[in-house]
């Protein structure tokens, strides 16, 4: 699969984080906001000199005190760790953009003939701020995913290793591929956690959106939380799609405050079933013993699965190299969603999967691709990288 074209994943360094938020194009509101940040923090620094008496400053003619200098100081500490806290840590970098406004608009009314521009850059950082605020803060998509995540993984308990006898009863490619995935004599997987990166669009003829996301699924609860971020037209895309108490819903909003894609119902939570199963089988093949599973052999690399979790009973084929890696997982059980997020169509989707590697003790597909088949014809609308997957979260 391609390298892409794009941000890189995001890392646990924040100053790698900065460097790369700060470089890609697809994050255009970061960059200004960094820029908007870091200036303004230089221009609050002529004031606490000129306060603290370190320097002349033909700019400011108002006098200004040795107290009133330590509030532009304040103002110009609070600009430098916005910028720093946009990467470092973005699902609260807003609240320190909002002290940050308002001890610079205390400083500029205190010196307002000389500073009274200082509120235009104010203005630009804070519709920032309250962008911030709607993406990431307590009524966001993301704290919901989190809230859900949280109540979710407080479930786990101790799990048995898996032995070579359990693998028994699969069919021969299947019991091939979770050997070669490493999961023998490993724990039975009740949870497991994945980050990814890549890029995604809406149709054949839509644009490429750079796309980051993470998601957690629980065996047991047959549940799965899946948050995307992205980009449209310069404003931050956020997605969450739950799948959980039988039910899935799908919600996707720009900027934190429009809803562009909504959706849920009989045949969204299908969709997420399949998308579940897909899960099982690419991420954490171990699941593959589950009893909910039947398999049905077709012929040496090939085998059907109808998985059953609630109401829904779906299928799907799993195809497998002559090495014995999984390549292509296919089903015709999925619905497409419309632009709108509603899902009426259920043309064939696909996963080709390639780039095996290490993830800890497991083997697995580094790179796979969404696609849609439909009327002879096919494209991908989406294509992942795999950067991290973690077993049994606690």
């Amino acid at each position: 699969m391609r390298d892409f074209r794009g941000c890189a994943p995001q890392t646990r360094n924040p100053i790698a984080n900065l460097l790369w938020h700060s470089l890609c194009f697809e994050h255009s509101v970061t960059m200004p906001l960094l820029l908007a940040c870091t200036a303004h923090g230089l221009i609050h620094l002529l004031g606490a000199a000129k306060g603290f008496r370190l320097a002349r400053v033909p700019l400011l003619s108002q006098p200004i005190s040795v107290r009133t200098g330590l509030v532009w100081l304040a103002g110009a500490m609070l600009f430098f760790a916005t910028g720093i806290a946009l990467s470092a840590w973005p699902e609260g970098w807003w609240t320190i953009g909002a002290a940050a406004i308002l001890v610079s608009t205390v400083a500029i009314v205190r010196s307002w003939s000389d500073a009274k521009f200082g509120v235009i850059p104010n203005i630009f950082i804070l519709v920032g701020v309250v962008a911030g605020f709607m993406s990431e803060g307590p009524f966001s998509l993301h704290a919901r995913y989190v809230r859900d995540v949280g109540h979710a993984v407080t479930r786990i308990e101790a799990a048995e290793l898996l032995c070579a006898d359990d693998l028994l009863s699969l069919p021969a490619p299947v019991r091939r591929y979770l050997e070669l995935a490493g999961v023998v004599d490993q724990p039975r997987v009740q949870n497991f956690f994945a980050k990814m990166h890549g890029r995604i669009r809406q149709s054949s003829e839509s644009p490429w959106m750079t796309l980051s996301a993470e998601q957690h699924n629980f065996m047991d609860m047959r549940t799965r939380h899946f948050y995307m971020m992205s980009s449209m037209y310069s404003m931050p895309v956020r997605g969450y799609h739950r799948f959980a108490d039988g039910a899935a819903t799908m919600r996707v909003e720009l900027g934190g405050l429009v809803s562009v894609a909504s959706a849920s119902g009989d045949e969204m939570t299908q969709a997420e079933t399949v998308t579940f199963f897909n899960d099982m089988a690419v991420l954490a093949p171990a699941t593959l013993l589950d009893p909910a599973i039947e398999w049905e052999p077709i012929n040496t690399n090939r085998v059907r699965a109808t998985f059953t979790t609630g109401a829904h009973t779906i299928r799907a084929d799993l195809i497998f190299s002559d090495s014995g890696d999984l390549i292509n997982f296919i089903s015709d059980d999925r619905y497409q969603a419309t632009i709108d997020g509603a899902p009426v169509r259920k043309p064939r989707w696909s996963t080709p999967l390639g780039n095996y590697r290490r993830f800890g003790n497991a083997r697995l597909a580094s790179t796979g691709v969404g696609r849609w088949h439909d009327a002879g014809s096919a494209y991908s609308y989406i294509e992942l990288t795999i950067d991290e997957v973690q077993y049994n979260v606690r």
